[in-house]
């Protein structure tokens, strides 16, 4: 029998844990295994509990969703590191921007409704996200002005065929849609893609977003 999704909450409301606990632990291939209140009991607790995946606040008392992330993804915490989903009230949240450019796998409104709960955080087990990239180019214009850092060599490594991909997945287009433009199947963007998140070492399309984002390049491809 597959092991359960192991999940660790961390928010500052005790009674919003007790309710995320319930539905969670309903759920067959899923089981909390831990609870904290900040971003530094959840630090600690990481490496005891062993979790898979993290629902994360983003506004604490005490250590918050940003540093958590920030810490987690920087060495604070030794051994396998769990995927985090930050949970935020405010739809298009600049610290949930800031977190998903440290390493969060996406994030999700605190009043999302259960089902799509679920899908998340089965999809991120999976090693996907759990945002829209469309929806991800939304929240990072709502991000402090900041000036594009300087192109890296490695996008230099890119043919031109990857570049284009690149283009439309910085837009937040999916494989099928990029695929209907370029008159190519779906398969063939999808290796595409994964051709592109090999050479620029990055984890998945969230992640190529706010590469395209940080570089200057998102967007960059006409219809």
């Amino acid at each position: 029998m597959t092991e359960p999704i192991r999940i660790l909450l961390t928010d500052d409301q005790a009674l919003f844990r007790a309710g995320l606990r319930v539905v969670l632990d309903a759920q067959d291939d899923m089981r909390v295994v831990g609870e904290a209140s900040d971003g530094a009991e959840a630090l600690a607790l990481i490496p005891e509990v062993r979790p898979d995946v993290v629902l994360l606040d983003m506004r604490m008392a005490g250590m918050d969703g940003v540093e958590t992330v920030r810490q987690l993804y920087s060495g604070a915490v030794p051994g396998p590191l769990p995927r985090v989903v930050v949970l935020t009230t405010f739809g298009l949240d600049p610290a949930a921007a800031t977190a998903i450019r440290l390493g969060a796998s996406g994030f999700l409104l605190k009043d999302t409704t259960p089902p799509f709960l679920f899908a998340a955080v089965r999809a991120v087990h999976e090693g996907s996200s759990v945002i829209a990239p469309n929806d991800l180019a939304q929240l990072f214009g709502t991000d402090v002005a900041r000036a594009p850092a300087p192109q890296p060599p490695e996008f230099a490594t890119l043919t031109e065929r990857e570049r284009v991909v690149f283009g439309w997945a910085s837009r937040g287009l999916s494989n099928a849609e990029i695929a209907t433009k370029e008159y190519v199947t779906e398969s063939t963007v999808k290796t595409q893609i994964s051709s592109i998140l090999g050479k620029l070492s990055l984890r998945d399309r969230v992640q190529l977003v706010v590469y395209a984002h940080d570089h200057g390049l998102a967007g960059t491809r006409e219809d």
